[in-house]
C-alpha cells in the first residue's frame, strides 16, 4: 500500500484473540457526531470495517474542561462569555496515563499536565509551580506508578519530575547534561528512561535516581537506537521502543539485550513514517502510533500486523498527528456505558492528538455479545 494509511483491519478472530486468516485491506471514511463523555453516540463507530467482527468502538473524546465538568450555566456564561478559557482548553498534548478515574494529559504548551476527572466530573491543571523545583518547562510524557506517584518526563528542563498522588512536588531525577529524557516506563523499583539526544536507555533506580545501567547506542543496526521516544512495558517484562528516526520499534530484554524490531521505513502495511507511541495489552497486541500516518497500527506478539485504524480530520473520532497511546484495563466500567449495545469492553484506548480538535480520544477493545444483540446484527461502522 502506497501513500497515506486509513483505518482498516488485517486480521479476523473471535474471543481467544486475534488471527490472520486472510489479508484484507480496507479504504473508508469515517462519519459521526460529536458527543461528550455525558453523551453515547448515537451511530457507534466501530473498526475493522464489515464483514470481520468489531473489535474496538470510539467512545468519546476529552480537549477542555467542558468535556468531563459538562456546560456551565447560564449566568456564567453571561459573566464569562460563551467560549472556554483558554485555560481550561488543552493545547498541543503529548503524553497520556489514566489511573483511579483521572485522566492525565501532558501539554507541552501549558506547560504541565491536565487532570480530567471522569468519576468525579472535574478538571484541573498542575503547572508544579506551587512548590520550589517543580515548575515544568517542556513536559513530555507521564508514567503513574501503583501507589499514585507519577514521573514526568520534561525535555526543558532535563529532568523526571516526581509529583505525588495530590500533585505536589516530591523531587527531580537527572543531573546537566545526563540525558534529555522523552519517556519513562516503571517496572518494579526501576525507572526506564529514553533518552533522545544520547540514543539510550537509561535505567535508574526508582526511589534514589541513581543509574543503574544504560543500553543502545546511535545507529542503526539491531540493538542501536536513533532518537529513540515512546517506551512501553508487556506484562512478561519486555520493554518496546519507539526508535523513531530508525522508522521502527525495537523490543529488548529487561536487561537490554535485543529481541526483536517491527517495522521499516516505508508506507506499506507494518512500515512506519514517524513511530512515537507505544502500548502493549495483556495479550501481548502492540499499538503503535504513526504522527506521519495518523493511524494507529496493531501488531501480535509476533510481530505480524493484524491491524489498523485512523486519520486525520475534525469528527470526534480522528485523530491529528498523534503522539502517545494508553492502553487501560482498571477504568473501563467509567465507559462501558458509551459502548453500544451488546458490546463488551474489554480494555480501553487512549490516544492524544497534536493537532485538531480532538486532544484524547477513547476508544475501548471488546467484542460483541449477540445474546445482547439477539438480532445479530452489526451495528454501523460507518
Amino acid at each position: 500500500m502506497t501513500g497515506k494509511k486509513r483505518q482498516g483491519f488485517l486480521a479476523s478472530g473471535g474471543a481467544g484473540g486475534i488471527t490472520i486468516p486472510a489479508l484484507i485491506l480496507a479504504l473508508w471514511f469515517l462519519g459521526g457526531c460529536a458527543n461528550l463523555p455525558q453523551q453515547v453516540a448515537k451511530e457507534p463507530v466501530f473498526f475493522p470495517p464489515p464483514p470481520n467482527p468489531p473489535r474496538i468502538q470510539y467512545l468519546t473524546r476529552f480537549s477542555e474542561a467542558n468535556d468531563v465538568a459538562g456546560p456551565r450555566g447560564t449566568f456564567t456564561d453571561f459573566v464569562l462569555g460563551k467560549s472556554t478559557p483558554a485555560s481550561e482548553t488543552i493545547k498541543k498534548p503529548y503524553g497520556v496515563a489514566m489511573h483511579e478515574g483521572r485522566i492525565y494529559v501532558v501539554d507541552t504548551r501549558l506547560p504541565g499536565y491536565a487532570v480530567f476527572d471522569v468519576k468525579e466530573r472535574r478538571f484541573s491543571v498542575v503547572t508544579g509551580g506551587e512548590s520550589a523545583g517543580g515548575r515544568m518547562r517542556k513536559p513530555i510524557n507521564i508514567a503513574i506508578d501503583s501507589d499514585g506517584l507519577k514521573y514526568v518526563t520534561d525535555t526543558g528542563r532535563d529532568q523526571i519530575l516526581v509529583f505525588d498522588r495530590n500533585d505536589r512536588f516530591v523531587r527531580a531525577y537527572g543531573s546537566e547534561d545526563q540525558f534529555k529524557p522523552a519517556d519513562v516506563a516503571i517496572a518494579g523499583e526501576r525507572l526506564y528512561v529514553s533518552d533522545v539526544e544520547h540514543h539510550r536507555i537509561h535505567v535508574l533506580s526508582k526511589n534514589s535516581g541513581q543509574l543503574l545501567f544504560s543500553f543502545g547506542k546511535a545507529g542503526s543496526q539491531d540493538g542501536e537506537l536513533y532518537h529513540p521516544t515512546n517506551l512501553a512495558l508487556s506484562p512478561d517484562g519486555y520493554l518496546y521502543v519507539a526508535d523513531t528516526s530508525n522508522f521502527r520499534i525495537q523490543k529488548f530484554t529487561a536487561d537490554g539485550k535485543f529481541v526483536q524490531r517491527i517495522g521499516m521505513l516505508g508506507s506499506g502495511l507494518g512500515q512506519f513514517a514517524r513511530p512515537k507511541g507505544v502500548a502493549v495489552d495483556h495479550d501481548g497486541r502492540l499499538y503503535v502510533s504513526d504522527a506521519a500516518f495518523e493511524n494507529i497500527q496493531v501488531f501480535g506478539a509476533d510481530g505480524k500486523l493484524l491491524m489498523f485504524f485512523g486519520e486525520s480530520g475534525e469528527r470526534p473520532e480522528n485523530i491529528n498527528l498523534p503522539a502517545a497511546v494508553w492502553i487501560d484495563y482498571d477504568n473501563v466500567a467509567l465507559f462501558q456505558p458509551y459502548a453500544a449495545p451488546g458490546f463488551k469492553l474489554e480494555y480501553l484506548i487512549l490516544v492524544t492528538s497534536q493537532f485538531g480538535p480532538n486532544k484524547v480520544d477513547v476508544f475501548g477493545f471488546g467484542e460483541m455479545n449477540n445474546n445482547d444483540n439477539p438480532a445479530g446484527e452489526r451495528p454501523s461502522s460507518r
